[in-house]
């Protein structure tokens, strides 16, 4: 039987690629769409820009992390895949 997600599962799972969200700070302008779409991660400063957690995004909040990257009035966030480093020794 395939394994399924419960809610018992701790919200803070990360990718395996422990995807992050980023922010080019050039790019945005300070819409504050980004902290609206997506509290859990990103809040913003005294003067709106945002600020984003230092932490991988949970699987639970990727597929809305994958929306608040491409409604980006300014286009300013990426999501950025990175192999963790069991991963990449494991790779070669």
């Amino acid at each position: 039987m395939p394994a399924t997600s419960t809610a018992n599962e701790p919200a803070a799972k990360a990718t395996p690629a422990s995807t992050r969200l980023r922010v080019n700070p050039i790019a945005c302008s300070g819409h504050g769409v980004c902290a609206e779409l997506l509290p859990e991660l990103i809040s913003l400063d005294e003067w709106g820009y945002p600020v984003i957690a230092d932490a991988p995004v949970p699987v639970s909040l990727l597929k809305q992390a994958r929306r608040t990257v491409t409604d980006c009035p300014a286009l300013a966030l990426t999501l950025a895949r990175r192999c963790l480093p069991s991963q990449a020794a494991a790779d070669r």
